[in-house]
């Protein structure tokens, strides 16, 4: 368990819950519009939080927060996650994940152990756009593709999102997202914002205009989409 990052108060990244958040270090994907990547390709050991903080943390906060969310990097790499997540169950708070998706066994046995209450996963691009998308030449998306039905067939609260960025999201794009998600809960398309911590800089977002074209596109499939992040 590599903790690098603890925001102590959230009102926007668990719905309807007032939380926290846990940034976990490491990740599988080398996506260049990533906003972290200083969890993923440049990782400072001497920033790591100690588990034991985080957990001293959430017990003198119980009754003030409700929720604690696990974000990364991706937060399922990590072998002693469960183990964690118990601790946080244990002190009465709900949990949400967010995941790539792409280790979609662990993402079962976590869900089926009851140890996750809600899933926010991303959705990075069309499939056939996955590999250059997710910066992994050769990566086949079955297993995002796998979790993806799983969540939408399940009972867990969930969303889906994309972040869209210019350079990698095209309007046919948007209609393959939708015949792939059709009907699917919660989707949520998100601005691109430059955080000064990409894998890649120079990458742009679209303006709210073509942001909502893209999102008429979407709501052919999925009425529920909406925009997020966009001004």
């Amino acid at each position: 368990m590599n903790v690098q990052g603890l925001q102590k108060l959230t009102l926007l990244d668990y719905p309807g819950k007032v939380a926290c958040t846990v940034f976990l270090a490491g990740c599988n994907f080398r996506c260049p519009f990533c906003h972290n990547a200083s969890l993923v390709t440049h990782i400072d050991a001497e920033a790591e939080i100690p588990k034991e903080e985080v957990l001293s943390f959430l017990k003198k906060r119980s009754g003030v927060l409700d929720g604690v969310c696990i974000t990364g990097g991706e937060p399922l790499l990590a072998p002693d996650l469960a183990d964690f997540i118990r601790e946080i169950k244990r002190m009465g708070y709900a949990v949400k994940l967010d995941t790539n998706g792409s280790h979609t066994e662990k993402l079962k046995l976590l869900i089926e152990a009851g140890l996750i209450d809600y899933v926010a996963m991303d959705i990075k691009n069309a499939p056939g756009k996955y590999a250059v998308t997710v910066g992994l030449s050769d990566y086949d998306p079955a297993n995002v593709i796998e979790s993806a039905a799983y969540l939408m067939a399940g009972d867990i609260p969930y969303e889906f999102r994309t972040t869209v960025v210019r350079e990698f999201h095209k309007r046919g794009d948007f209609e393959e997202i939708g015949r792939w998600l059709k009907g699917a809960g919660r989707y949520f398309l998100q601005g691109f914002v430059d955080s000064g911590d990409l894998i890649q800089p120079g990458l742009r977002g679209y303006t709210r205009d073509i942001m909502e074209q893209a999102l008429d596109i979407v709501k052919k499939y999925i009425p529920a989409a909406k925009l997020r992040g966009v001004d």
